[in-house]
Parts: structure tokens; C-alpha cells; sequence
């Protein structure tokens, strides 16, 4: 392990900040698109059932063949493999905000209406912080998606440790899958643990769900 640690240990680093780049890069811009559109969606229901549908029926196109599809649009390298798994990460973000909203209590939304407040402050004041709980829940479950797709990444030429795994097994080397992997998995639940204190931070202890 040492001899391993020696000649790849340099590598692995480098290969692992690549991978939580082309993963929160992801994640951020996943949070961009699903957040602000699931706010819109939820307040109609016909309209949202049919876009978790369709959203539903992406996610279950394997990640290989999505990442496939980017190369004739964008090429290969970081830019196809990051607008790919933004793609992939949609559906439980954008599941868990147009559920925290449409779970608010109507009378609360009905008051704030009374208050003289337009469509965009009572999304903004009463939609967005009550859901919240639930939105951060939906963020931390793609956290680790993503973290663990990224890995598939390295098929179109975007690197991190999926770099690692494919080389193992062209090369076979167990001891650089099993390093790819041990990472990967430190790499999510870091992340994970990382975004439960931004939670704490965020939400109200009385708004917490339970995951």
C-alpha cells in the first residue's frame, strides 16, 4: 500500500479535487435550474406531474449513455460530463421543492395574501423557507448522486478519479479501483456531512425533517 501510495499518492490528489469540482460544479447548477422551477411548477399540479415524469423517465437512461449523447454536442472533456450530470440530478431536487411546496398549509399563503403580499413575495417569504427543508433534503440525496456518477465521467474524457477505475481495469490493478472507490465514498459522505451543517445553519430547528 505504501509502495502504491508512493507512486500514485501525488495523482489521487490531484484526481480527487477534479472530481468534487466536476461534481459540485454540477450539483450548483442542478440547485440553479430545479429549485426556482419547482417553485413555479407547484402551483400547478397537472403541469408538475408531467415534468416529474418526464424527469423520471430521463434518470432512467443509464449515466454512460447520457454522457454518450453530449459528445456530439459539446465534445469531450469537463464541459459534456458537468451539463450531463446536471441534467441527472434534476428530478430529486425538483421532486422535494414542488412537494415542500405544495405541503404548505393553504391557510399560510391565504394570510400572507391578505398582508396585500404579490405572487413573487409569497413564493419568496412563504414558499421558499417552509419547503426548505425538504429542498435541502432533495440537495443532500443528489450530493451523493453525483459524487458517484461523476465517477463515469473519465468515460468522455473529463478525468477525476473515474480516471483511476478505468486504468485499474485496463491495467488490472485492484489497488487503484479500491483507492478510486474508498475516495469516492469519503468524498459523498463529506460532502453530506458538509451540507447538514449548512441545514442546521439554514433551517429553523422547529422546520427540520427527518431524512
Amino acid at each position: 500500500m505504501m509502495e502504491f501510495l508512493n507512486e500514485y499518492g501525488g495523482e489521487l490528489f490531484d484526481k480527487t479535487l477534479e472530481h468534487f469540482y466536476i461534481s459540485i460544479i454540477s450539483l450548483f447548477i442542478g440547485i440553479l435550474i430545479a429549485v426556482p422551477l419547482g417553485l413555479l411548477l407547484a402551483k400547478n399540479k397537472k403541469l408538475s406531474s408531467g415534468v416529474l415524469t418526464t424527469a423520471g423517465v430521463l434518470q432512467t437512461v443509464p449515466t454512460l449513455a447520457i454522457l454518450a449523447l453530449m459528445i456530439p454536442l459539446f465534445g469531450v472533456g469537463k464541459t459534456p460530463a458537468i451539463i450531463a450530470l446536471s441534467i441527472y440530478i434534476l428530478l430529486p431536487i425538483l421532486n422535494n421543492t414542488i412537494l415542500g411546496v405544495q405541503n404548505i398549509d393553504s391557510d399560510v399563503k391565504e394570510a400572507g395574501k391578505s398582508m396585500g403580499m404579490t405572487k413573487f413575495q409569497v413564493m419568496r417569504s412563504i414558499d421558499f423557507p417552509l419547503a426548505l427543508p425538504l429542498i435541502m433534503s432533495g440537495i443532500r440525496l443528489s450530493s451523493v448522486y453525483v459524487i458517484s456518477w461523476a465517477t463515469l465521467a473519465s468515460y468522455i474524457g473529463a478525468g477525476g478519479l473515474g480516471d483511476f477505475v478505468f486504468n485499474g481495469l485496463n491495467l488490472y490493478e485492484p489497488a487503484m479501483i479500491i483507492a478510486a472507490a474508498v475516495l469516492v465514498t469519503a468524498l459523498a459522505l463529506l460532502t453530506d456531512f458538509i451540507l447538514s451543517f449548512v441545514e442546521k445553519w439554514t433551517i429553523p430547528k422547529g422546520l427540520k425533517v427527518s431524512r
